[in-house]
């Protein structure tokens, strides 16, 4: 092996092996196990969020298949119909050309072609991150059994009346066109107006005062609302006011909504832009108008601000209104404004005709699921989550206006009238429409709802499959809590409706990665991190560009430069992927934010080294050795305890992959590896292999140990590790009787409870707490590792005195024991430093450590310096002024100094004291 750990050598060669000899596919035995990959976008490139859920994913479909189960993890892309559409619409704008230039066909042939070329940025990043998904399965939401499966439960759900058309208010985007989901709408506070506007009382001198940070809508209004037990208000409930600028009336209604406390009471409501006033409205029978045009400008024929832009039209409003004295005042007020992911365009509620998924049915069975245990979640709290968005759910608008995506599987004729079909011959044939003209429906469906369909869509369905039959319901489902209703919910909704199974039995639930302060990653805060920059590692220059590249902001951008090259003065350095996995496995805590510090990766960067060098002394002190494969072996203590130890870590990471505690199995692992086989077991080695006195099969004995324990360790670490552990594995697994072709289809590591040793652990304890004590009392006295000492023992037991006979050996070289005495009752002792194993006490005389006179000297002038810093401290706290004037916590650092350099001295004085005893 090669002196040093250096990923970049085996991870593309290593995972290029397991694919290319179908090591990720499902072996047809054992128990079935399943899980579905969130689907990512097809446009996209893995983020921290992927890299996290994604290492946890790969870690139980590893942990699964060395478990011997018929394990398949299903590989797949999102078309994101959207995000997709942008993509290609962008590079039609660099030729000079709109998708209208191409027409529908043309462009969508454009968006398959730029798939085609570009769309596998992220399957390439998780073959990076070692994902072992099935990729001879892979499955893309607009393949054709993806699609056909699409149609056949829209048609299905709108034969029983479960779709429906209607008008209704959506999330609409006039960048795009089109409506969108809540979660593509990001909301953010931001600086902006309150107008508080004079509303006449028809008939009276009176009037209202509304408050509104959107003038323009006012255009739209059809009532005034005030709260019905306002006593301000009650009066003018019924009355009719003047629309300003309008000359329409509109009532004036009572309603809870309203609150009494916020701006003047008095609220504008605006059913066709406002989801609130909507719901008002609908209570209220209030007319619906619409004043936008698709691109939110005045849509209002006859009005003087027909087709001026909503934001000119405010602009121009709110000087008519000054005009007209019917502006009361304008404050500064913070709003929360929702813009568009995609565009950061705003977003206005609009009225349109969409196609909708009547989900009240649907939820009830969900929510059943669940409450039966059916399915569970991890953490269990995320449940009560569920159950408040299930019992709260409206109606699903899944149609969008866009080109590329599953295209709306209904045909109209030249009356409007639709009829929905898998395709326009089963229409004609189904409605007997003969020759009619017919023209299908111009939008396409929501990607999320072909995404509620990846359980059973992407294993065959509608086709009963072996494939559904074996793996469907899936296992678990991974995903973030932030589309539980989007995704989650929508899956099982659809999952129980066509299968009429659960689609999975668990769903783990993780938090969200932050930055190490907590932060949203973002590009605006300038604090994302590439996953693939921790694994290869960038230079300063190059990850300056790269954050700061696309910011419109120039003062954002030198904000985000300066920050960068503070944090990263050197770049980022290369980790690897094992690293960076196991980063991400450690950080698996059950809490709702993930706090991922550089600091680390570093740390289990420098885990994969000891790794490697630990394997580089098992293999040179074991290759062409007899390692007692069919010779007689002697094990010794040292050998049983690290034997032991490997069963109990056995059980505990299989117990924490159970519960899905990642970060316990790999702190379990870590703390094994590291500082019990590492810093313990192979420094425990050298003495039986280096020693004269080591009888052939203490050798054997103590080889075959080094072998087997690294072997087992690397495949209870290999699920988090896959690279590393298959690059050692190959080396060390013929030493350790191992004949199969990988470590990923070897068994994961079970306790075997014969191999667990209590009176072997009991004595390594009592040896290690005796070596520790030594090098406790070193460190403590500044005495060099190296330097022999004499060892006493005091007041011990019999059990003392026999594991101090059979570790001599240990103790002498690993205590460096210059002499070792054992003190029988009523010995005494010389001035010692002392260590406390138990009862026992493990001496070492204080004149082997230290020259006198020279100790003496040390001290005197450590003494004279603290007096004089405890006079300064003293004399500063003297000065009434300076007590006075200065902060209190600036006071008390003084206060504190004082006591610090007092108790030193007495400390100091006590050691000199011991000093001045010693003989010499």
């Amino acid at each position: 092996m090669s002196k040093s750990y250096d990923p970049h050598a085996i991870e593309a060669r290593i995972y290029e092996t397991w694919e290319r000899a179908g090591y990720f596919s499902a072996t047809g035995q054992g128990a079935p196990y399943c899980i579905m990959i969130p689907p990512p976008n097809v446009t996209g490139s893995l983020h921290m969020g992927h890299a996290f859920q994604d290492t946890l994913m790969d870690t139980l479909t590893r942990y699964h298949r060395m478990q011997g189960d018929n394990t398949l993890w299903q590989a797949g892309t999102d078309h994101a119909g959207i995000a997709t559409q942008m993509v290609v619409e962008r590079q039609l704008e660099a030729e000079g050309k709109t998708r209208h230039d191409l027409g529908r066909e043309e462009f969508v042939k454009r968006v398959w072609k730029w798939k085609a070329e570009s769309g596998g940025t992220i399957t390439r990043q998780l073959r990076r991150m070692g994902a072992s998904l099935d990729w001879s399965r892979e499955r893309f939401t607009m393949d054709e059994g993806l699609s056909r499966a699409v149609t056949e439960v829209f048609v299905r759900l709108h034969d029983e009346g479960l779709i429906y058309r209607g008008q209704r208010l959506v999330n609409w985007d006039p960048v795009l066109h089109t409506a969108v989901s809540d979660l593509e709408v990001v909301s953010e506070e931001e600086a902006g107006h309150l107008w508080h506007i004079r509303y006449p009382i028809v008939g009276t001198k009176e009037h209202l005062v509304v408050a509104t940070t959107r003038p323009e809508t006012m255009l739209g209004d059809t009532a005034v609302a005030v709260h019905p037990e306002d006593e301000r208000y009650k009066k003018f409930i019924g009355k009719v006011v003047e629309l300003p600028l309008t000359g329409r009336k509109i009532p004036v209604i009572a309603d809870d909504y309203v609150d009494k406390e916020f701006g003047s009471g008095c609220v504008k409501i605006t059913p066709a832009h406002d989801f609130n006033d909507y719901e008002v409205g609908k209570r209220h029978n209030l007319p619906l108008i619409n004043i936008f045009s698709i691109d939110a400008h005045i849509e209002l024929s006859g009005s003087p601000y027909h087709g001026l832009d909503r934001f000119k039209a405010r602009k121009q409003l709110v000087l008519d209104l000054e005009t007209q004295n019917l502006l009361e005042r304008v404050q500064d007020h913070k709003l929360m404004v929702p813009r568009g992911d995609r565009t950061g365009a705003v977003i206005e509620p609009f009225l349109t005709d969409q196609w909708y998924v009547k989900v009240a049915p649907l939820a009830a069975e969900a929510i059943k699921a669940v409450e039966d245990g059916h399915i569970k979640f991890v953490p269990e709290n995320w449940t009560k989550t569920y159950y408040e968005w299930m019992r709260n759910i409206q109606d699903w608008c899944i149609s969008r206006q866009i080109w590329w995506g599953h295209r709306i599987p209904a045909w109209y004729d030249e009356n409007d009238k639709f009829y929905v079909g898998r395709t326009e011959a089963e229409v004609r044939a189904k409605h007997n429409l003969g020759a009619r003209v017919l023209k299908q429906d111009e939008d396409v469906l929501d990607t999320w709802f072909s995404s509620a369909l990846w359980p059973f869509s992407t294993l065959g369905w509608p086709e009963q499959t072996k494939e559904l039959k074996t793996f469907y319901p899936t296992s678990v489902l991974v995903t973030g809590f932030d589309i539980i209703f989007f995704w989650v919910a929508r899956m099982i909704m659809m999952g129980l409706k066509f299968t009429g199974e659960v689609p999975f039995q668990q769903i783990y639930i993780t938090g969200l990665i932050r930055d190490a302060h907590g932060q949203k990653m973002s590009k605006s805060k300038g604090n994302i991190l590439d996953p693939i920059d921790l694994i290869d590692g960038i230079d300063l220059e190059s990850l300056v560009r790269k954050r700061t590249s696309g910011l419109m902001q120039p003062q954002m951008a030198k904000k985000i430069e300066q920050a960068t090259r503070k944090e990263f003065p050197q770049g980022i350095p290369t980790f690897g992927t094992d690293a960076l996995r196991f980063t991400m496995a450690s950080l698996a805590t059950q809490g709702r934010d993930i706090k991922f510090d550089l600091g680390r990766i570093d740390g289990y960067r420098n885990f994969c080294n000891k790794l490697w060098n630990a394997a580089r002394y098992v293999l040179m002190n074991t290759e062409g050795q007899d390692c007692g494969v069919s010779a007689k072996i002697e094990l010794n203590a040292a050998d049983r305890w690290i034997i032991s130890r490997l069963q109990e870590v056995a059980a505990e990471v299989e117990m924490n992959f159970r519960d899905y505690r990642f970060d316990l199995a790999s702190q379990a692992i870590y703390s094994f590896v590291w500082h019990e086989y590492c810093d313990w077991y192979l420094e425990l080695s050298k003495v039986v292999l280096t020693g004269v006195d080591s009888r052939p099969e203490q050798l054997r004995g103590t080889r075959r140990t080094l072998v087997q324990v690294l072997e087992t360790a690397l495949r209870l670490l290999h699920p988090i590790m896959p690279f590393i552990t298959e690059e050692v594995w190959q080396r060390i697994a013929k030493l350790a009787g191992k004949a199969g072709a990988t470590i990923m289809r070897e068994p994961y590591p079970r306790l075997d409870k014969n191999l667990i040793d209590t009176e072997a652990s009991e004595e390594m304890r009592w040896a290690m707490a005796v070596i520790t004590g030594v090098r406790n009392i070193r460190g403590e006295m500044d005495i060099s590792p190296g330097k022999p000492l004499p060892l006493m023992f005091q007041d011990g037991f019999a059990a003392d005195k026999k594991y101090l006979e059979t570790n001599r050996p240990y103790l002498s070289a690993l205590a460096r024991a210059e002499s070792i005495t054992w003190l029988d009752k009523g010995q005494e002792a010389p001035e010692s430093a002392t260590a406390l194993v138990g009862h026992m006490k493990v001496l070492i005389p204080l004149g082997s450590l230290i020259d006198k006179q020279a100790e003496l000297d040390r001290l005197g002038k450590e003494m004279e310096k603290i007096e004089k810093d405890l006079s300064k401290a003293k004399t500063k706290l003297a000065n009434a002024d300076f007590v006075a004037r200065a902060p209190k916590n600036v006071v008390e650092q003084e206060q504190g100094r004082v006591q610090q350099f007092e108790t030193a001295l007495v400390n100091l004085r006590n050691q000199r004291a011991k000093v001045e005893a010693l003989p010499g």
